[in-house]
């Protein structure tokens, strides 16, 4: 049987974000969100979208998503997936997805394995359900997954697998040599995988979903409209799969989910038909950031401040910071300091890293990394000099 999870923080991730955000705009700090894990909201493309879409009349696209969502968002996903329509369950965003599979597909006593270090959602929705959680090391620096490892964690009760790929928090991918051999275990042991993708397509032509590549039926593939495209507030998520696995999903949707927004799902549809605007903003974004983070992450490395490597693709990194084990400790002194917040790596089950969202605006990205690395200069400076009294 695998290990049990490392200790967290007393609250989770989102609450902290929530309280970290009120504490420093109470104090009137200046606020650089490096903790952000996506690019900022289109807000003029989306602007466009709707107006496109209600101006002179209302679109055929804004219709019921009540008995199997949105047709024309269903038909989009489908296209794009390369799978039949009856594969494809549209949700309130990714959460809601995942939360929605591990209702219908985990009795009481079933277990749930899970990487580490990973977002700690995927824990505290098996919390919220009462499944147990058991995790396998994904080991720094590069995050990679070792298939043995994983599958000599999985027990004689595991039913489902959660990764995540683009990697939440390193931004590693999971090579195709390696999703091979997880389709191996899926069959073998009879187990459902279930991944994360979000930040799959930051990768580009690098990424295939994993329910797209036709090498296991136990493939579950969950995304969102979030990351890619910047819409958190459309609330739009998906899950893709076999349609058998999809099956007791979609009869618990039908049971327990009433809120899907029939806007907010016909915003999707437009969006996904045509995406070329979107994902152009998105790669134009990381393409003026991506320089700047480079540059302050060779620094680091030079001056020995962080070890790891920055991910080829996607928006985040995960780098040790060198001398630091309290990272959580770290991010206050840090956000109270210079008003920049960084994600502890507490939250994701890796104290000592952090995790940095770098698609931003180059200037409010330049600020923010410029004041981690005085504040990453000066805490060694103090460290040193404590250690000397």
């Amino acid at each position: 049987m695998a290990a049990s999870p490392s200790p967290q923080p007393n609250t989770s991730y989102a609450r902290w974000i929530r309280e970290s955000i009120v504490r420093n705009s109470n104090s009137r700090n200046l606020l650089v969100s490096l903790f952000e894990s996506s690019v900022p909201e289109p807000t003029a493309l989306l602007r466009e979208v709707i107006l496109e879409g209600f101006e002179k009349k209302v679109t055929s696209r804004y219709t019921s998503t009540f008995v199997r969502g949105n047709p024309y968002l269903v038909a989009a996903l489908a296209q794009e997936y390369g799978v039949g329509e009856d594969q494809v369950l549209t949700t309130t965003g990714a959460t809601g997805a995942l939360s929605l599979i591990y209702r219908a597909l985990l009795r009481p006593s079933d277990r749930i394995l899970v990487e580490n270090p990973c977002f700690d959602l995927f824990e505290n929705l098996a919390a919220a359900t009462g499944n147990p959680v058991d995790i396998f090391e994904r080991t720094a620096p590069d995050f990679a997954i070792d298939p043995r490892t994983l599958e000599a964690a999985i027990g004689p009760d595991t039913r489902l697998v959660v990764l995540s790929n683009l990697h939440n928090p390193s931004g590693t991918p999971i090579a195709s040599e390696v999703l091979s051999a997880l389709a191996g275990i899926a069959e073998r042991r009879k187990v459902v995988f279930v991944f994360d993708e979000v930040y799959g397509p930051y990768a580009g032509a690098h990424f295939t979903p994993a329910a797209s590549q036709g090498i296991s039926g136990r493939f579950l593939s969950v995304s969102s409209v979030t990351k890619i495209y910047g819409l958190s507030t459309l609330r739009c998520g998906w899950i893709v799969g076999d349609a058998a696995i999809i099956a007791p999903i979609r009869d618990l949707a039908s049971e327990v989910e009433f809120a899907i927004s029939n806007l907010a799902h016909c915003i999707a549809a437009l969006v996904i038909e045509d995406p070329v605007d979107f994902r152009e903003n998105t790669f134009s974004v990381l393409a003026q950031a991506r320089p700047i983070i480079e540059s302050y992450h060779d620094h680091w490395r030079a001056l020995g401040l962080v070890e790891g490597a920055l991910p080829e693709h996607g928006c985040i990194a995960f780098p040790r910071l060198v001398g630091i084990a309290d990272t959580l400790g770290f991010s206050r002194w840090l956000s109270d300091r210079c008003g920049v917040l960084v994600a502890p790596g507490e939250y994701f089950g890796a104290p000592g890293h952090v995790r940095l969202g770098f698609a931003m605006e180059p200037s409010r990205l330049d600020y923010g990394l410029q004041a981690l690395t005085d504040s990453l200069l000066t805490h060694r400076e103090q460290n040193r000099t404590k250690h000397k009294t």
